[in-house]
């Protein structure tokens, strides 16, 4: 499969299921609960995306959240059995491209700081390191490193 194979749309209510076994199988204890990604997928500040493969199994989701001139990428998750594939990297795209849609001139996010894929995906797209959350990630104890990107 590659990303050609993959289609990128908009998140709603009826994907909470398969958004959360993906969450859970990504993020284990530190998963976010139900209800609070039911919120998200709601909010009016927010624009969660799911990736599906040509069957429409999902694949991976990824949302953002941007009030004003900043935003955050709130999470982005691709299934154990599609990484490495380009699929994050096609969801972090669209995030970028909403960002921009929306008027974001900064854009910041956290990632764990035991995830060198992640951080090297964030920085080839231009968010640099610029801070460390001690103990963020709980109850794994793990930091998370703070990065931004300023839009052009």
């Amino acid at each position: 499969m590659t990303t050609d194979d993959v289609r990128i749309r908009t998140a709603g209510a009826s994907d909470l299921d398969a958004i959360m076994a993906i969450e859970q199988s990504s993020f284990e204890a530190s998963a976010w609960e139900r209800e609070t990604m039911r919120a998200e997928l709601a909010s009016e500040w927010g624009r969660y995306i799911v990736a599906e493969d040509a069957e429409g199994s999902s694949l991976g989701y990824a949302g953002l959240r941007a009030v004003g001139v900043e935003g955050d990428v709130q999470t982005i998750a691709v299934r154990a059995d599609a990484r490495g594939r380009g699929i994050g990297r096609a969801l972090l795209a669209e995030l970028l491209e909403e960002a921009s849609r929306r008027g974001v001139r900064e854009l910041f996010l956290e990632v764990r700081a035991d995830n060198p894929t992640a951080r090297a995906l964030y920085a080839s797209v231009g968010f640099a390191e610029i801070g460390v959350r001690p103990r963020y990630y709980q109850p794994e104890d793990v930091d998370a490193v703070v990065m931004k990107r300023v839009q052009a």
